[in-house]
């Protein structure tokens, strides 16, 4: 199975939740179950190249240390989480449904701020 590489960044204080460590490097499939999500895999035999949806769940299962609903809310992430895809806002790149790339840059940003 092919796998793509991706840089992931956290900032705003959701590094937080993700070992306080702001930028990862990591390897997540190519290709993906239909349904995004990484625990119905065994369930839907047909596949679809891997987008921002299946990341957000893989990151949830692999470097997520606490605090689910900060991150993930309604299968998205939260409201007031701001998604870069290489500089640009995810809602102009299709949000979710992005079909991540070899060497992509992905950057969560918090906007919420206690204070």
């Amino acid at each position: 199975m092919s796998s793509i590489n991706v840089k992931i960044e956290f900032g705003g204080g959701l590094e937080l939740l993700f070992s306080n460590q702001r930028s990862h490097r990591v390897s997540i499939p190519a290709k993906v179950p239909l349904s995004s999500k990484p625990e119905d895999a065994e369930k839907s035999p047909e596949d679809k190249p891997a987008d921002i949806t299946y990341l957000m769940y893989w990151l949830r299962d692999n470097l997520l240390k606490e605090r689910e609903e900060l991150f993930i809310e309604n299968g998205s992430v939260r409201p007031g989480i701001l998604v870069l895809v290489n500089d640009t806002d995810w809602e102009l790149e299709g949000e979710g449904e992005y079909a991540i790339q070899e060497g992509d840059e992905i950057v969560f940003i918090s906007t919420l701020h206690g204070g």
